[in-house]
């Protein structure tokens, strides 16, 4: 992991905090990254700097010519918010992600290891999908920790070199059996109504949905007050909502399988974390948009699951449910360190691949490897409601 200068790091965390207005004397050892659905590239950064760490996948070196890697720490997503949309108690006018952005890419073109292969050796983080928007076409050979692949190019993100993360949960994880005798909701949604993009389905289900008897969907926004409710609906509810929003995927999903809500995915091009481990089929319920959008068709089949296949869900849920925990050892950020890892191999080729190549100039993009998932998944669930 590089040793970047302080103000890509905890001098981000600091911006953050000023402009809410803490103190700007604040001690940098004092200093807590605060708590949001992008807190990965905290946990990553905090787990590479634990001296006591052990038994991980990846381990940090300080000869950098024994690195396989070359982690770089800038916390992007933290940095893209750190001025507020609205006005805070002070303004940090000389706070500019974007110059940020472009005084990292200037420190890295310094740097022997970055210019050795081009970058494709480093690896960043950009879970917010605005993160490193400035720059990512100038990193996007190097391997990308990102949510999904929704505003990235064919040509930028691949799976072959690029690994989801899962957001971090924002409601509290649920400490009870699985059972529906306290789950008194067909399904429950709360979140932002209208959306770009994808997300234009939101308002068809509100439109859908919001006369159901068993059904609970709220218009909400982040605030503290949300997130009680959001936990108490989820933690009362047998199936929870996750329809696409901006882009593909949402802290939703999370925060549904820590409740033990059987999530509903409504987002045709969605990308989930850690899928050679999980079949997310044993967790997840996948409906197509044109069927949900149809009208009485989401209710029926989800009333007509039995008792005995919410239980099998859950139960699923149960078992898979750490690797959604950043703060939990063998939880996210493990997962994502092996995650990592298995990437080791097909760096190391593209390198040795790039070394013996002409260069050539194409119209379209050479991407030779396996890409983002386009394909519409289409998964009725009839054979769970039978």
């Amino acid at each position: 992991m590089y040793d970047l200068p302080r103000k890509f790091t905890y001098g981000v965390i600091k911006n953050y905090l000023i402009v809410r207005g803490q103190s700007e004397n604040e001690d940098e050892a004092s200093l807590k990254y605060p708590g949001n659905q992008h807190a990965a590239e905290w946990y990553l950064f905090s787990d590479l700097n634990n001296p006591k760490r052990s038994g991980a996948y990846v381990t940090r070196v300080l000869d950098p010519d024994s690195a396989d890697l070359f982690y770089v720490p800038f916390f992007s997503s933290l940095s893209l918010v750190a001025n507020p949309v609205r006005d805070g108690p002070v303004v940090v006018e000389h706070y500019n992600d974007v110059e940020m952005q472009e005084d990292l890419m200037e420190w890295l073109g310094k740097q022997p290891y970055w210019k050795r292969n081009h970058g494709r050796d480093h690896v960043f983080i950009c879970q917010d999908p605005n993160a490193l928007h400035n720059i990512v076409n100038r990193v996007k050979d190097a391997m990308l920790l990102v949510s999904d692949f929704g505003r990235l190019g064919h040509n930028q993100a691949s799976f072959v070199k690029d690994v989801i993360l899962p957001y971090s949960h924002r409601i509290t994880t649920y400490k009870g059996d699985i059972g529906v005798e306290n789950r008194k909701y067909l399904m429950f949604f709360m979140g932002n109504r209208y959306r770009k993009e994808g997300g234009k389905i939101r308002d068809s289900l509100f439109k859908i949905l919001e006369n159901e008897e068993d059904v609970v969907i709220k218009h909400g926004t982040q605030s503290r007050e949300s997130r009680r409710m959001a936990t108490q609906g989820m933690h009362s509810s047998k199936f929870c909502l996750h329809p696409a929003g901006d882009t593909p995927s949402a802290c939703r999903l999370f925060d549904a399988i820590v409740s033990l809500c059987i999530p509903v995915i409504i987002s045709d091009y969605i990308e989930l974390p850690f899928e050679d481990v999980i079949d997310y089929r044993k967790i997840a319920v996948f409906v197509d948009t044109d069927s949900a959008v149809t009208p009485g068709y989401l209710v029926k089949l989800l009333r007509g699951v039995k008792t005995g296949t919410i239980l099998e869900f859950q139960q699923e849920l149960t078992k898979v449910k750490h690797y959604f925990e950043y703060d939990d050892p063998k939880g996210s950020v493990n997962e994502i360190w092996r995650q990592v890892s298995l990437k080791v191999p097909l760096i190391k080729l593209m390198i040795n691949r790039d070394k013996r190549l002409v260069k050539r100039e194409l119209s379209e993009p050479d991407c030779s490897c396996l890409c983002t998932n386009q394909t519409v998944i289409h998964e009725s669930f009839h054979d769970a409601a039978s």
